[in-house]
């Protein structure tokens, strides 16, 4: 008796529905916007934040275990890159203004974030974030998205006077690029 071998086996025709599945899924997961604003119609934001900072281990060597306590903080917000009141000093000619610095912890304070008796008190560090986020109207509705350096520069250079295209992330959930509009 002849045997016919089908053209695809049962086994590749799951992994070619598997791929095709996932192929779709991912297209939707990762499915973009654009939306376009006019001219002084947005806002670039740059939050500049200091923390003062101590990490705790029960050993020297302990890189994986032990824990960080925060104390005091302070913040600035930069828009569109104009100094803002209170700003002290600025970062690498980024139109980053930065807040003074928080009062260092006292001794005291940094002996009692320890949660037990055998735990190592680390160096007391200054830790440095920015948070940037682009606020624009979308379809009537007012955004106010994460963003990052590029797309604030963007938007702070173009503030007025020129209309810009923004680009979404995953699920319309930031904003990845900012372009001037062109006729």
């Amino acid at each position: 008796m002849l045997k016919i071998s089908p053209l695809i086996t049962r086994r590749k025709f799951n992994h070619l529905c598997l791929a095709t599945v996932s192929l779709g899924l991912a297209i939707a997961i990762n499915s973009c916007g654009t939306s376009q604003s006019g001219a002084g119609q947005y806002e670039a934001t740059a939050k500049a934040t200091y923390t003062w900072r101590v990490r705790y281990t029960n050993a020297p060597t302990d890189d994986k275990r032990g824990h960080y306590e925060e104390f005091e903080s302070t913040s600035l917000t930069t828009v569109n890159g104009q100094k803002p009141e209170g700003a002290v000093m600025k970062e690498n000619e980024k139109d980053i203004w930065w807040p003074k610095l928080p009062p260092k912890p006292s001794v005291d304070e940094i002996e009692s974030g320890k949660k037990n008796s055998v735990e190592k008190i680390g160096k007391l560090e200054l830790g440095q974030n920015i948070e940037y986020r682009v606020k624009f109207d979308k379809d009537g509705e007012k955004l106010n998205l994460p963003t990052n350096y590029d797309v604030y520069r963007q938007v702070s250079k173009s503030y007025p006077d020129i209309p810009l295209n923004f680009t979404m992330g995953i699920n319309n959930g930031s904003v990845t690029k900012a372009t001037p509009v062109t006729n």
